[in-house]
């Protein structure tokens, strides 16, 4: 289990790095890494490539360093690769964001049972629409250790088809973009 931390937030600005905003009195990352945490997948890695942001990270948690992550997205899927690869009985991945702090546990386990029947690669839907998070097989690593830019795991999906994972009920998979994004998350309920 994987949870992307290490984004630069440019629209969201400011001084703080966005994964630290405070969201429900806890900073935006912690509920992400909560929710993978209570998934029971393991490993759980969190990458970052700030040292403020690996500071309020529980011991449970592994700690992958994007030391690059103005080269976007594919950098942190990457560091998170590496940092796995060389663990064998590690046959896919699943792939959350920071960003979304309202994606529940069980969307997690709901997208990681799709490798138990056969996925490779797998996306979590909502409503019918494609999102947060994602299963990548580790026959499909290769290729995404290859992916630049600022595109992840969506780039693997268009080329090679997924398996799509209903997930309502499991919680709400809206990015963090910007202050008033958060603000309006702010007045949501959590979903588990």
């Amino acid at each position: 289990m994987v949870v992307l931390a290490a984004g630069r937030g440019l629209r969201f600005g400011g001084e703080t790095p966005k994964p630290l905003a405070p969201f429900r009195g806890r900073p935006l990352v912690t509920h992400a890494v909560r929710a993978a945490l209570d998934s029971g997948l393991a490993p759980v890695v969190v990458v970052v490539s700030d040292a403020e942001v690996e500071a309020v990270l529980p011991p449970a948690v592994r700690v992958a360093r994007n030391d690059l992550p103005e080269l976007g997205i594919s950098s942190s899927l990457q560091a998170a690769l590496r940092a796995i690869e060389a663990d064998a009985e590690i046959d896919g991945v699943v792939v959350g964001l920071a960003d979304q702090p309202l994606v529940g546990a069980d969307a997690y386990r709901r997208v990681a049972r799709a490798y138990d029947d056969g996925a490779r690669l797998a996306v979590a839907s909502y409503g019918g629409v494609r999102a947060n998070p994602v299963l990548i097989g580790r026959d499909h690593w290769r290729e995404a250790l290859e992916l630049a830019g600022d595109e992840g795991a969506r780039v693997l999906l268009r080329r090679h088809g997924a398996v799509e994972v209903p997930c309502d009920g499991t919680g709400i998979a809206i990015d963090v973009d910007t202050p008033e994004d958060l603000a309006a998350l702010e007045t949501r309920p959590m979903e588990k």
